[in-house]
């Protein structure tokens, strides 16, 4: 069940909600709990008992390591150590268990056969999100929850279930137990969930269904601009896809009390890939930072080690997006320009207008997505080729149809990726225009609907990992 679906938006979300509000406060995460392996399960059913398996031994380890990290130190390390390879083994099972039995039968090394299972949805999300826990219970960042239900309701909390943003259990833990719903929270809530579907359904799917058709194009029908405007859209696609069911999962959130972390802060209009990494899927690049780039070392120890800290950090980026070579190529290509731009180049970049360093970070960023859009590392290669000359024509009648039929639509996606409309609003006054905030809203649902009923193309791009 996807949040840019007619059951979700017209069954599920009213009846949740109905029961959430209607059952006592004490109740209420065990309403949480169970509505949300409803949820995972209505596409996945069996996986629900690997949910269930997390929650339970994730939470038991937990309660050994705050019972033994100030008396026994080395016994609370041992449970720690423990708990993350219990997880990390789940994750490497499901996740990378016919990559590596692959690429070894590729070498003729055939003890391993493909087992074809089935990728748990969301099991790189939820898998870091429980990691957490136990990692900051061990550092005293945290207490133990003491309640089965309060922990799986933490864990398996749909409006970030499947695709994030990456919810630190330290960073919940009060609103668990000492949440305060009210109207304007809730109101905030709906005015957030909105604006994230119409990102979604309006600007997500419609760049992405011109992404998929360039794509599909056959070389010598695609020019060179016509190369340049599908990986534009794809840009596009993949950036209100991801941060529109962000957007969904902070409005779904403030419905139920919770405030959840932001997740992108106008990645594209970033002047370094240094920067744009600071504002792309920041619950992602804060764990990677709090829980393997710091205990490396960090930059504590040398500028050599420093740098091999960033190759590993990036290395475990791209893999853990995907279990191919493509998403290990592109961790790797990010971790190359990353320690470009420490050595160096920022320094360079410092020293030329702004819209130059804007250029360089969106070149460097298309050319990225590319690979990270083929699994096939062979087409990857032929489209970057394709963007440089490698093509039909430098333009054509395709590039032309492309142009005039989808023009407004990508001059609306490249102001949508920057804050124009934020600072906008600021210009107002909010109480001025609070009045007319529920016209809007319901016009958004009204519009998403009907793209909705009208369209057969709606995918989540991170629902894969």
């Amino acid at each position: 069940m996807v949040f840019s679906s007619l059951t979700f938006l017209f069954a599920y979300l009213p009846a949740v909600l109905l029961v959430y509000y209607a059952v006592p406060r004490r109740f209420r995460n065990l309403v949480l709990l169970l509505v949300s392996l409803f949820f995972y399960g209505w596409g996945e059913p069996v996986y629900v008992l690997l949910m269930i398996a997390s929650i339970t031994f994730n939470y038991f380890f937990g309660r050994e390591i705050g019972k033994y990290r100030d008396s026994d130190r080395e016994k609370a390390r041992k449970y720690l150590i423990a708990c993350i390879a219990l997880n990390l083994l789940l994750l490497g099972f499901f996740k990378y268990w016919d990559f590596l039995a692959g690429n070894l039968n590729a070498l003729g090394l055939k003890f391993l056969k493909p087992l074809h299972l089935g990728l748990p949805i969301g099991i790189s999300f939820y898998t870091f999100q429980t990691m957490s826990y136990p990692i900051d219970l061990y550092r005293h960042d945290t207490d133990p929850q003491k309640s089965y239900i309060s922990f799986g309701s933490y864990v398996t909390m749909f409006p970030q279930l499947i695709a994030g943003p990456i919810v630190r259990y330290r960073d919940i833990a009060k609103m668990l137990e000492e949440r305060k719903e009210n109207i304007d929270q809730f109101y905030a809530g709906v005015l957030r969930f909105t604006a994230g579907l119409a990102k979604k359904v309006l600007l997500a799917n419609s760049a992405g269904q011109i992404w998929e058709s360039i794509n599909a194009l056959p070389a010598s029908e695609t020019s060179v601009l016509t190369a340049w405007i599908g990986i534009l859209c794809f840009t596009f696609q993949i950036y209100f896809d991801f941060s529109g069911y962000s957007d969904m999962a902070i409005g779904l959130g403030r419905m139920f009390g919770f405030e959840f972390l932001e997740n992108f802060n106008y990645p594209y209009i970033s002047a370094s890939i240094t920067e744009f990494w600071r504002r792309w899927h920041m619950s992602l690049s804060f764990w990677f930072r709090d829980y393997v780039y710091i205990p490396l070392g960090g930059n504590r120890k040398g500028l050599p080690r420093q740098m091999l800290n960033i190759m590993i950090v990036w290395l475990l980026t791209g893999f853990w997006h995907g279990a191919s070579w493509n998403f290990v190529l592109w961790g790797v290509f990010y971790g190359i320009v990353l320690l470009i731009e420490k050595l160096f180049l920022l320094d360079v970049l410092k020293k030329v207008p702004k819209w130059i360093r804007h250029v360089y970070t969106m070149f460097v960023v298309m050319l990225a997505w590319v690979v990270f859009a083929h699994t096939d590392l062979s087409v990857a290669l032929h489209y970057v080729t394709m963007l440089f000359g490698n093509a039909s024509a430098f333009a054509n009648s395709a590039t032309l149809f492309y142009l005039r039929n989808n023009i407004v639509l990508l001059i609306v996606c490249a102001i949508a990726c920057t804050p124009v409309v934020k600072k906008a609003d600021s210009l107002f006054s909010r109480e001025k225009l609070r009045p007319f905030y529920p016209a809007l809203i319901l016009i958004g649902l009204l519009v998403c609907t009907a793209f909705i009923v009208d369209a057969s193309y709606n995918p989540f791009l991170y629902f894969r990992f």
